[in-house]
């Protein structure tokens, strides 16, 4: 697979990558919501488009982020994993979390409160790790 990266800037190189408005969203739903199909992702709250879904997870699979196999009962249906490389996001995703937290909120009154926002208040790391250990014995 040959890409075209806009530069040599390690920052700006990862954003080519995982900075659409839809792949982190993809990877946080594996990550935390169990999601492995197609039509899991098609049915979650946030409503990807199908062929922006295709695309995405075409692109992760190339990347090597995530990888793509069938389901051993049912040939017809692919089922999508994270990789080492997509589990090693993690601390993004919840360092997000936590900016989001921060930041967001006096703009997005109904943005999510609860136990996972109170875990991650008082121990990131092991909510990390607990993250981490909990998708890799569920796949």
């Amino acid at each position: 697979m040959e890409y075209k990266f806009r530069c040599d800037c390690p920052i700006t190189s990862a954003i080519d990558i995982i900075g659409d408005k839809w792949s982190l969203v993809i990877i946080k739903q594996m990550l935390t919501e169990g999601k492995k199909t197609f039509k899991d992702f098609i049915e979650s709250e946030e409503a990807i488009a199908t062929n922006i879904l295709s695309s995405r997870l075409k692109m992760l699979e190339e990347f090597k982020i995530i990888i793509k196999e069938k389901l051993p009962e049912n040939k017809k249906t692919n089922i999508y994993t994270l990789t080492n490389k997509g589990i090693a996001l993690t601390p993004i995703i919840v360092e997000l979390s936590i900016w989001s937290d921060n930041n967001l909120r006096e703009f997005h009154s109904a943005l999510y409160e609860g136990e996972q926002i109170e875990m991650i208040r008082g121990n990131k790391e092991k909510f990390i790790n607990d993250i981490i250990e909990n998708y890799k014995k569920n796949n």
